[in-house]
């Protein structure tokens, strides 16, 4: 296998955070004066086995993109012996234009650097025109202290279990700055109706426990291996506004595919502090009422396999069943009685039942529509030779980009496994 390692990094002109469209808040946005955390990421992977290519994706405000791209590369200079690109504002375009030519219209809203679905989908297109048979996400806040976390990360993708079911995708877990896998969220009095921390612990608990690789309830999309086989069919749903990861496990199943976790793969998460929690909070809303809308959407097409949330327990089950609004706009103001960000809080619960059920309502059935021309536009996009050139003439860092290819057989050469079919220690 030769992966493509894609790192997202996050570019502000604020230095404070503020109320945005919710589809463009992110967790945590380094500000342009600031060194932020992709440096160390990046130091980090310098003793990885089998680093290939690096794509790093700059997010950032429209009006500082261009400054947002300049400090990236900076940024990725100090790491000559990491193959790196930096795909910013100009690399989208340039994509964009293609797409155009290609007549691949109504795409720019699903496949951008805005928003963590459009995002990762826009990597997962560079992979393809670069015609990389795996795609890793990492992110840029976190840190690779196993030098054969690339080798784990290929263990078994695309490879067959004991009964014939394709490995496409595969998803490891992080240790926070204390060496710990559990949510820190301990549900306390104002979660009595949004025990989220609780049940993924009791799931995550029960895998470490299990075979090395299991089906999957949770994905990590900071520790995420992807197939090209899955990749070039299903894409991310830019309409969920964050835990496009999870989200993404979902639309695997729907399309008759699934997500694995590897109990032996893993990395550290160090992210800076969150500045409103209250603000996460307002995300998650959007996110659990549109996901719970998408759900009874899917279940009136007959092309899709059904999924339950029984099928989802411990987690995320609970949180996808009926009566998911009042439990939220409860939590919302239990929580802007004890928690410190208690106007946010009541915010948040006004949202409830007013802002987030109207987009999921308007929103739930256009992830489809994209997901129907999402194999052809991958198609006709996989080995373009014009827009690869275009792309390493402007994303690679470094001067001589003759010297420097992007698909190096002799780089990033990972074996999955010795044979067609490898003999997982697995439940099937």
């Amino acid at each position: 296998m030769n992966p493509l390692l894609i790192i997202p990094t996050y570019v502000s002109a604020r230095s404070q955070a503020k109320i945005a469209p919710v589809a463009e808040t992110y967790d945590h946005m380094t500000p342009l004066q600031s060194p932020g955390e992709l440096a160390r990421c990046l130091k980090s992977l310098m003793h990885v086995q089998g680093v290939g290519q690096i794509a790093v994706l700059v997010v950032s405000e429209t009006q500082v993109a261009a400054q947002a791209a300049r400090k990236v590369r900076a940024i990725c200079e100090q790491f000559p012996l990491l193959n790196t690109i930096v795909i910013g504002q100009v690399e989208e375009s340039l994509i964009k234009q293609r797409f155009k030519q290609l007549n691949l219209t109504g795409l720019d809203e699903a496949i951008s650097l805005h928003g963590y679905s459009a995002m990762r989908n826009l990597g997962l297109i560079v992979a393809g025109v670069f015609g990389f048979d795996s795609v890793v996400f990492i992110d840029d806040d976190e840190v690779v202290d196993d030098s054969e976390f690339l080798v784990k990360g290929m263990y078994g993708l695309g490879k067959l279990t004991r009964r014939g079911i394709p490995i496409l995708a595969k998803s490891g877990y992080f240790l926070d700055k204390e060496g710990s896998v559990h949510s820190k969220r301990q549900d306390r009095w104002y979660d009595r109706f949004w025990m989220q921390g609780s049940a993924f612990n009791r799931w995550i608990d029960s895998a470490l426990r299990g075979p090395r690789l299991s089906r999957s309830n949770h994905v990590c999309g900071g520790c995420l291996a992807l197939h090209h086989e899955a990749y070039r069919r299903v894409c991310f749903d830019p309409w969920i506004v964050r835990g496009e990861d999870l989200d993404y496990l979902l639309n695997l199943r729907m399309y008759g595919s699934d997500i694995w976790f590897d109990n032996q793969w893993h990395l550290r998460h160090l992210p800076p502090k969150t500045p409103s929690e209250g603000l996460r909070f307002r995300q998650d809303i959007y996110r659990w009422i549109y996901e719970f809308r998408k759900m009874e959407y899917s279940r009136t097409q007959i092309d899709l396999q059904q999924i339950k949330p029984s099928s989802l327990e411990p987690y995320p089950g609970p949180l996808l069943e009926p009566g998911i609004t009042k439990r939220i706009k409860r939590t919302a103001l239990l929580r802007s009685l004890a928690r410190p960000d208690k106007a946010a809080y009541r915010r948040a619960a006004r949202v409830a039942t007013s802002e987030a059920t109207v987009y999921a309502e308007r929103c739930c059935s256009k992830y489809f529509e994209f997901q129907f021309i999402w194999p052809e536009a991958m198609h006709r996009i996989e080995d373009d030779g014009a827009l690869r050139d275009a792309l390493l003439q402007h994303a690679t860092v470094g001067s001589d980009t003759s010297t420097r290819p992007v698909t190096d057989d002799q780089v990033g050469r990972i074996d999955p496994g010795a044979t067609s079919e490898i003999r997982l220690n697995m439940a099937d």
